[in-house]
């Protein structure tokens, strides 16, 4: 076995510690990354409070990180020693189903395997996430970080990043379409970023009116206040896209109603029970759809896309020793747009 140092949770206290983690030993197929940043996510915070004991099995979170890569297995071809890479929230999966087949391991019928608290195919260990100075992660769930963007601000890419280019890229969004984002935070501002420059003309859609200088500031062409009913009549029927980005539960039929005919409201940010009325689909032939995540080939082409473009998240850098801190203020959403940890400080 390895050990390197991570921050694992207290269930007691619903606090991280640092402590010293185990890692499998090297296998023919891995690379071992040293973890350089990591982002944090909301479901971090989710998993942590929902960790209840030891025997639910270590919990390290993070599933958002890029790094170095330090040392590679017997069997890997495509990295070496130094390369700079970034890992996301899969990493395996049957490899053999339909939706792997068709590069969707997102969808793999036998579920994924994720970052951390998931089960390891082989041996059946809980994963220990990126809250940790080195990963270990098969070499086909890698992806090499492109040249150009920064390490640190291309972390929150690999989950919040991915999320939302799955549905602009299915819904092949283009120049001449219309696509709004509901809710300007960690997924909203980089759809934001993202559909313009996909050469969409972007808006956004949020219930704070102090934000049309911000939403401005990403490219987007309008910001129009949810609460104010003429804003909202204003752009009925209008986007051919809603990304909707917001975390907490709401009423769909709002934004529904501003859908384009045969357009689509993509659901991202609540992912529990909705309620929708059929009429509110019916009338105008709209759709509503959701996403998470990305496949390997998908994430692969949104690094690219995102180096072509110098699109990176808008982060706050913090030293992985202030990752209790930083959950207490994501809770709080005292964050824009998202924390990403350092975590050079666990050496």
């Amino acid at each position: 076995m390895r050990t390197t140092t991570g921050w694992q949770a207290d269930p007691s206290t619903r606090t991280l510690r640092r402590t010293t983690l185990q890692r499998r030993d090297l296998r023919p197929d891995d690379i071992a990354v040293r973890v350089d940043y990591c982002g944090v996510c909301y479901s971090d915070l989710h998993a942590l409070h929902a960790h209840k004991s030891d025997t639910d099995g270590a919990l390290v979170p993070g599933h958002e990180f890029t790094g170095t890569v330090s040392e590679v297995g017997g069997a890997v071809t495509d990295f070496a020693p130094g390369d700079p890479v970034a890992v996301g929230n899969i990493v395996d999966s049957c490899g053999t189903c339909p939706m792997c087949q068709a590069g969707q391991e997102n969808f793999c019928r036998d579920f994924p395997t994720l970052t951390y608290g998931g089960s390891d195919r082989q041996d059946g260990a809980t994963t220990l996430g990126g809250y940790s100075r080195e990963y270990l992660v098969r070499e086909k769930f890698a992806h090499h970080l492109p040249a150009g963007l920064d390490a640190a601000a291309a972390a929150p890419l690999l989950c919040a990043g991915i999320t939302v280019w799955e549905p602009l890229r299915a819904l092949a969004v283009g120049p001449g379409s219309r696509v709004a984002v509901a809710g300007l935070g960690g997924l909203g501002h980089l759809a934001v970023k993202l559909a313009v420059a996909l050469g969409a003309t972007t808006s956004v859609i949020s219930r704070t009116p102090d934000k049309a200088g911000e939403a401005r500031s990403l490219g987007a062409d309008r910001l129009v206040v949810s609460t104010d009913a003429g804003q909202m009549e204003a752009v009925r029927d209008r986007f051919d896209l809603v990304i909707d980005t917001i975390s907490a539960p709401h009423a769909l039929a709002p934004y529904l109603r501003t859908v384009a005919m045969d357009g689509t409201l993509s659901q991202l940010g609540h992912l529990g029970p909705v309620t929708v009325n059929t009429l509110d689909l019916l009338i105008g032939r709209k759709k509503l759809s959701s996403a998470g995540s990305g496949g390997r080939p998908s994430t692969a082409a949104m690094l690219r896309f995102c180096a072509e473009h110098d699109i990176t998240a808008d982060i706050e850098l913090l030293p992985s020793s202030q990752v209790n801190s930083a959950l207490e203020r994501l809770e709080r959403n005292d964050v824009r747009h998202r924390f990403v940890l350092d975590m050079s400080d666990l050496d």
